[in-house]
């Protein structure tokens, strides 16, 4: 068999080859071109990106405004406390706690009348000497150390004493009273007075 010679082939295959190897190189130009422009294009959006949080990052921030009369303590700037605990002065206070009623049981009305100044001084059946300043009274029955809560019926006056001695032994009469105790309930002007008495639980001195 013998190989034919460059003289015995077509005309036109060196010219075919030569024109598919320019249409492949064009082709590879145009992807390399298309590659570049992509590439392009990925940094300048990443450029963008990070151009766009710095300027996010430096912006200031708004100056604070103060908090309108009737939403907000007087004064006080509107400030951001995200994570920060609630102070006292953001806490609403808390209802004060009542004292309990003083307990009291009746002690029965009658005359009062008070102690004379010649009787200052003197001790009395605790033991204490009488004193006109002193909110004390004598009760014939009631242990030493009771207090006991007076009120004039007709003015509603009261006051609390300590009955620290014996008497009164004139009749009609249950409570003999300093000077100071009846000034409190004003029967000093007329020098006797129906009262109440009350008795106040757990307070015997």
């Amino acid at each position: 068999m013998q190989t034919p010679d460059a003289s015995s082939l077509p005309p036109h295959s060196s010219s075919g080859t030569r024109a598919a190897v320019r249409r492949r190189v064009g082709s590879l130009k145009q992807r390399l071109r298309e590659s570049r422009k992509r590439t392009r294009l990925a940094s300048g959006t990443a450029v963008l990106a990070t151009l766009i949080a710095l300027v996010l990052a430096f912006q200031p921030e708004p100056a604070p405004q103060p908090i309108p009369l009737g939403k907000g303590r007087a004064g006080v700037m509107a400030v951001s406390d995200r994570g920060t605990p609630p102070t006292s002065a953001d806490r609403p206070e808390a209802p004060a706690a009542q004292e309990p009623a003083e307990q009291t049981e009746p002690g029965g009305e009658g005359e009062a009348s008070y102690y004379g100044d010649e009787f200052e001084g003197r001790p009395t059946a605790s033991g204490e000497p009488f004193a006109q300043a002193a909110l004390t009274a004598a009760h014939r029955t009631l242990p030493i150390g009771t207090r006991v809560r007076v009120t004039n019926v007709s003015s509603q006056e009261s006051v609390v004493v300590r009955i620290n001695d014996r008497g009164p032994f004139a009749e009609r009469r249950v409570i003999d009273l300093s000077k100071a105790a009846a000034r409190e309930i004003g029967m000093l002007e007329a020098g006797t007075a129906r009262v109440r008495l009350e008795l106040l639980r757990g307070t015997r001195a």
